[in-house]
């Protein structure tokens, strides 16, 4: 069987329509493709109206020069032509004959064959070709004005004509442009293509290591873009979540153990206290009355037990808890009156104290506090309620022994005892300060222990948060 870590590797190179690689660059090419075709278009429409537009009105310009010289007087010879304009006509539109000329259309026909209309006295004209020697095949912008009574007499045109750039004529300029949008559409389909594939690689990444992760190596992390980008964030976010998985996993799998292992002893000491009494060939009534009183004894302890491990399942999947504001105070004095037996005690609270809660819950919080308070107390026990710093606190003092600065924490953990903890309560299940910190998390509070310094032994604090204003 092939290992699952070998597996063939995504190839983000290869197009895939549904991909966010491909959507990304064909939308960009589509929308670029679109502009660029509109501004083509305005483009091409506007440099040939402009280029075209200067050119007639450089030939308008030169015809008029010839028609206000014929006015007066003939040429003789070629008509002076010289930069930007080199060629000019003067001819009969009645009968197409050229009366003079410049050089450069020196011996060729009329450059315009087409009569001016009734009244007009300016016609324009775009030709081509008109030049048998010319192998470019070059086209003229051509102006002409009509000229009456000049020295050439009537029926006179005065034509000049300027040469169309070579990039207008045969839609070369049209060409161009395309080849130009052309490159620009598929450099930047290349650019966006290699760039979205470099800002997705570290997703392939994290896709890959995460097919990896299963629960059997919680201990994997996803690899972190070097980037501080939104995915970044997002590994970042999966690696945290990661971790608290692991942490809940790891928890479940000691719990269960610990479980395990605390409802075995009891169920093993009653099955072996079982077996010895069936074995006896001639029981004794009075054992058997104390065998069954142990069993009760155990089977106790197993409820207990039992009891307590729902309890920490209901907890551990976060069930909704109804809250409503409690006056702890008021609840306090209700739930634990002074008691004259020892160890004795005693309530301070001179104000309400309102917090917003689970009112069962917390009962259950602070009578294991109490219970826990009553096993190592040697006379005193003191409950406080008080607000402080924002905050609902719930104090239970007692005049033990003490908890060591180094088992503080220890003693929230599940299943965890303390050797004077075990010789006081052997039938405990040491799940009673473990369930009593979960409450307060789940309240929005914290559990602590510490050393009492009013009876001197130990002191475990509650806080819980004050409720909302207005919500008392």
């Amino acid at each position: 069987m092939a290992d699952r870590h070998e597996r063939p590797r995504r190839s983000w190179g290869a197009l895939r329509p549904r991909s966010i690689r491909a959507r990304v660059t064909l939308g960009a090419v589509v929308i670029l493709s679109l502009v660029i075709c509109i501004l083509l278009s305005a483009s091409v429409l506007l440099v040939r109206e402009v280029t075209l537009s200067e050119l007639r009105d450089r030939a308008a310009e030169g015809a008029r020069h010839v028609a206000d010289h014929i006015m007066t007087e003939r040429y003789d010879g070629p008509i002076p032509a010289s930069e930007p304009i080199l060629r000019f006509q003067v001819i009969d539109w009645e009968t197409d004959e050229v009366l003079a000329s410049s050089v450069a259309l020196s011996g060729l026909p009329p450059l315009n064959e087409n009569d001016p209309d009734p009244g007009d006295f300016r016609v324009d004209d775009y030709v081509c070709d008109v030049i048998p020697e010319d192998p470019t095949g070059d086209c003229f912008q051509v102006v002409a004005y009509v000229v009456d009574g000049s020295a050439y007499g009537d029926n006179v045109m005065a034509l000049a004509a300027t040469r169309t750039p070579l990039i207008l004529g045969d839609r070369v300029l049209e060409l161009v442009l395309l080849g130009a949008s052309a490159l620009l559409i598929f450099g930047s389909g290349f650019v966006i293509w290699y760039g979205v594939g470099r800002a997705l690689r570290p997703v392939s990444l994290i896709s890959d290591e995460m097919e990896l992760i299963s629960v059997g190596d919680l201990h994997r992390r996803l690899p972190l873009p070097k980037s501080d980008d939104e995915i970044a964030h997002l590994a970042r976010t999966a690696n945290a979540s990661l971790a608290r998985l692991e942490e809940a996993v790891t928890r479940q799998r000691r719990f269960v153990s610990d479980a395990s292992h605390e409802l075995r002893n009891p169920i093993a000491g009653m099955r072996t206290k079982l077996e010895v009494e069936l074995s006896d060939p001639d029981p004794d009534q009075r054992a058997r009355e104390r065998l069954l009183t142990g069993l009760l004894s155990d089977t106790e302890r197993l409820e207990n037990i039992v009891g307590d491990l729902l309890e920490m399942a209901r907890l551990d999947t976060a069930l909704e808890m109804k809250h409503d504001p409690v006056d702890l105070s008021a609840m306090v004095r209700q739930e634990f009156s002074d008691q004259p037996n020892p160890p004795q005690l005693h309530v301070h609270a001179s104000e309400p104290v309102y917090a917003r809660v689970n009112r069962l819950r917390v009962v259950r919080v602070l009578t294991n506090l109490v219970a826990n308070a009553e096993r190592h107390a040697t006379s005193r026990i003191d409950v406080i309620v008080q607000h402080h710093e924002g905050a609902a606190v719930v104090e239970v003092h007692d005049d033990g022994s003490g908890i060591p600065v180094k088992d503080r924490e220890r003693v929230f953990e599940r299943f965890a005892r303390l050797s004077e903890s075990r010789e006081r309560d052997p039938g405990g299940s040491g799940l009673g300060l473990a369930i009593s910190r979960e409450i307060a998390r789940a309240h929005g509070g914290t559990l602590t222990a510490g050393h009492s310094d009013l009876l001197g032994g130990a002191v475990f604090t509650l806080r819980l948060p004050d409720p909302p204003e207005g919500s008392q």
